[in-house]
């Protein structure tokens, strides 16, 4: 397996977002739960057929540039399939020195977004990702291995990774967070997403607001024809309240929307996004997904 994926790593990028997309529309076409998945939340959030029908094929290019990232050696950087937008609020972050935290969806190539900036800037502010490691041994083992790269490192989605994280914007580094991701029981409150009520992480506001560092959204949109990426900042539309942890992830929430309009059909809509997390109880008048 692990061959496989050195090869894959080494194919033109085109060829592996077509296969990615003909992936897409074999897993959509054999999952009747992730259909109605996908098709509910694309209609929650106004999505127009056509919208939906290219998030298919988009979720499938997704996951076959996963391992095409994951295996590509350092010797082979991103370089110009990179193109970049609103870079100077990073540069304004790193000369602040007060540490930068990067919020983006599932949206797009996300996992280019912080190779993308590891590899431009990471000698000069290091960069720290959250990640939720797979229950499979070798998949995590994939995981660590492949969000561990010059000016990179991985935290877990538990305590010690949130820990971790404190320290590196304390130290005035930069640390990636996607806080549409379900957070686990207690860590969360009930507040709109797209016009439903989602569980919803508390720990990007915290961060902000126990460490005073910037925030910046971010997303990596995908390019058509294989011609590479864009990865763009932009300042959040509202400034967090400096405490309240249901306003401050409702506005996180609004952040995301804002973000994902940008290029719906790159989100992956198929996420279980609204799913209620074991032991915490449901908000009035929402039912388990």
């Amino acid at each position: 397996m692990m061959l496989l994926l050195r090869w894959v790593a080494h194919w033109p990028l085109g060829l592996v977002q077509f296969c990615g997309a003909v992936l897409g529309w074999i897993v959509w076409a054999a999952s009747p739960s992730y259909r109605r998945r996908l098709a509910a939340n694309a209609r929650q959030a106004g999505l127009t057929p056509a919208q939906a029908r290219a998030a298919v094929a988009q979720a499938g290019r997704m996951s076959a540039e996963v391992p095409w990232l994951w295996f590509r050696t350092a010797d082979r950087p991103l370089g110009a399939l990179i193109q970049w937008d609103g870079e100077e609020l990073v540069e304004q972050a790193i000369q602040a020195g007060k540490g930068l935290l990067l919020l983006t969806p599932h949206l797009g190539a996300f996992e280019f977004a912080a190779r993308g900036y590891a590899e431009r800037y990471g000698q000069r502010q290091p960069i720290t990702v959250l990640y939720r490691p797979a229950r499979q041994a070798m998949l995590a083992q994939w995981q660590t291995y492949s969000r561990t790269a010059p000016g990179m490192q991985a935290a877990p989605a538990n305590l010690s990774g949130v820990r971790q994280m404190l320290r590196a914007l304390r130290k005035g580094e930069t640390v990636g967070l996607l806080p549409d991701q379900v957070p686990p029981d207690g860590q969360g409150v009930w507040v709109p997403y797209f016009g439903r009520t989602a569980y919803t992480m508390t720990l990007a506001a915290r961060l902000a607001q126990q460490t005073g560092c910037a925030v910046v959204l971010t997303w990596c949109e995908r390019l058509p024809g294989g011609q590479g990426f864009a990865i763009h900042y932009r300042p959040l539309p509202q400034p967090l309240p400096d405490s309240g942890e249901e306003a401050s992830a409702a506005l996180v929430n609004q952040a995301m929307e804002w973000v994902i309009g940008h290029c719906p059909d790159q989100y992956l809509w198929g996420y279980n996004r609204y799913k209620q997390p074991r032991r915490v109880e449901a908000s009035a008048g929402e039912a388990k997904a």
